[in-house]
């Protein structure tokens, strides 16, 4: 997928994290069009008094955006856009996250972006980004529109409990809701990369998505290392968690799924990993570099990934 330069870019985020809450330790026919994606001249210009804040949020003085959670460290649902009176709901999937180095990364509903911007006060100020350009079904091509518009030019920061409403110049807003961290236990963790030292990669081609844990409330583990079912027990302590010896089925699988297979006993069985969630993703590193990364599903269907 092609990336190409863009002015839509929005980082609510050259503010750096706030102090309350935190991360838990340890397709339709039509095409996308990229460049229909507007500029900061044609920022919604609708009242938006429906979704926007009430202004009880703003700014501390310190480069920071008062919210009931961090705006580094959380994903933020795009719940609608407001132009011209009319709010526009947006589609499953769509969503923006920040990180501390002022940069936007998120998913429009079926491209994803990403985007800088420089906060002075309670005005973000959004500059370039790119963005892919997928086909998109044309109800989430013409949302993509309004939102990429909305996220450009001088932007307002309102923040209120977890949500933060965006508005622009004209009067247009993009709301926005914190999404907690998935947790440990009772989520169904997919393994969507193996890591070994500085090296992350893909699981063996043809593996994708045949991997998966899930950690129970009674210090048990189980799922499947990608062709056999395995289960065991897992002792979590602090922003650790030590495996005991695992059991599995022992049916013959074809070589890209014993590889994957061999790579995850390398970091589950009967070892102690540090383990961390960001997001919706968990990473177990083992004390020899070995580790993996995994991802929560969707609290919602989404249309795609990103």
């Amino acid at each position: 997928m092609a990336m190409h330069r863009q002015s839509l870019a929005v980082s609510v985020l050259a503010l750096l994290a706030l102090a309350a809450c935190g991360t838990e330790p340890g397709a339709g026919s039509g095409h996308g069009s990229g460049s229909g994606h507007g500029s900061a001249s044609d920022a919604s210009d609708g009242s938006g008094g429906s979704d926007g804040g009430d202004g009880g949020g703003g700014s501390d003085g310190s480069g920071t955006v008062r919210s009931g959670a961090p705006l580094t460290g959380t994903r933020w649902d795009i719940e609608s856009v407001t132009a011209g009176g009319k709010r526009s709901v947006a589609p499953a999937g769509a969503h923006v996250e920040f990180d501390a180095k002022g940069r936007a990364t998120g998913n429009y509903g079926c491209n994803r972006f990403t985007a800088e911007a420089r906060l002075d006060g309670d005005t973000l100020t959004v500059e370039s980004g790119t963005t892919t350009e997928m086909g998109c079904a044309p109800d989430i091509q013409q949302f993509e529109v309004l939102l990429s518009q909305a996220f450009s030019g001088k932007l307002t920061v309102a923040a209120k409990d977890d949500s933060i409403t965006l508005t622009g110049a004209k009067g247009g807003t993009i709301a926005l809701t914190a999404r907690p961290p998935a947790p440990l236990t009772g989520t169904r963790w997919r393994i969507t990369t193996l890591v070994s030292g500085s090296i992350a990669s893909s699981p063996p081609a043809g593996t994708a998505n045949k991997a998966h844990l899930t950690f129970g409330k009674d210090g048990t583990v189980q799922g499947v290392l990608g062709c056999n079912s395995f289960r065991g027990t897992a002792d979590v302590s602090g922003t650790a968690i030590a495996f005991g010896r695992l059991v599995t089925t022992r049916k013959m699988c074809p070589d890209p799924e014993m590889r994957l297979e061999r790579a995850l006993l390398d970091v589950l069985d009967g070892k102690r990993t540090a383990y961390a969630i960001t997001h919706h993703t968990l990473s177990l590193t083992a004390p020899d570099g070995k580790g993996l990364a995994a991802s929560a599903p969707e609290t919602k269907e989404e249309g795609s990934e990103g």
